[in-house]
């Protein structure tokens, strides 16, 4: 059955607002419009960390951020069908929209062409997660920016706990909640903690990119940060499809 066929007796529709897909879209989940419709995180914003530049003083959701988490980016709001796009990725079985999200966030890495090139890190899911999802979305957000970047994707870290769901905890406690959560991978298969350390220490120019759905304080994406700084990496970014609308408590 040739694609157009397919297309006229199956014909696909968006996730979000059920409109029918063009063939020329039948492989998506998200058509153009709704995807037209994620407002983008543009600046003013903390030179750091992304979030809308404070009132007054310093950037305060930062400054406890390990010294190698450089940069922080997000592609849209978490708002006009970016929630339910991120929510279908997450708890729809739905790996595959992570390719329309991928498509929001190229253009959010460092310089194309930098040397040596980065890394691709996705947030890694504790096991029994895992177990339960069937995928990490994550990664499948990171392994879709690679095909599309050409930038390697590497498993480098592993949860080391078990930690308790993000969604409905305040600033204060998501830190705690994943303190000393993450570790760098140390099967024969992925990174070793010591030749990270080592690569690290002579390329410190390379630049691991943490991969993830959401930004909210940026917890998570602090303490993955973290774990690859103790192992010896210098430069680190952290890029996210959505950043959630918190209170300004900066």
């Amino acid at each position: 059955m040739t694609s157009a066929l397919q297309q006229l007796l199956l014909p696909a529709e968006c996730l979000l607002c059920h409109a029918l897909l063009a063939e020329r879209d039948a492989g998506r989940i998200v058509c153009p419009v709704c995807r037209h419709r994620w407002r983008p995180v543009r600046p003013p914003w903390c030179e750091r960390c992304g979030q809308p530049e404070p009132h007054f003083g310093p950037c305060r959701l930062c400054a406890g951020w390990p010294a190698a988490l450089a940069l922080v980016r997000s592609a849209v709001w978490l708002a006009d069908g970016a929630r339910e796009a991120v929510h279908a990725l997450k708890y729809g079985g739905l790996p595959r929209i992570a390719e329309d999200l991928a498509d929001a966030m190229v253009g959010l890495f460092p310089a194309p062409g930098s040397q040596p090139p980065p890394l691709l890190v996705p947030i890694p899911l504790a096991p029994k997660r895992l177990r339960e999802r069937g995928y990490n979305q994550s990664e499948a957000l990171a392994r879709a920016l690679s095909r599309r970047c050409s930038i390697p994707m590497a498993d480098v870290l592993v949860r080391s706990r078990e930690t308790a769901t993000q969604t409905a905890l305040t600033p204060a406690t998501r830190l705690a909640n994943v303190a000393g959560a993450f570790d760098v991978r140390r099967d024969a298969c992925g990174v070793r903690r010591d030749l990270l350390g080592s690569a690290a220490r002579h390329t410190p120019h390379v630049t691991y990119v943490l991969v993830d759905d959401v930004f909210t304080t940026g917890a998570t994406l602090a303490e993955a940060a973290r774990a690859l700084e103790q192992a010896g990496a210098r430069a680190v970014y952290g890029i996210t499809f959505g950043r959630a609308v918190i209170p300004d408590f900066t």
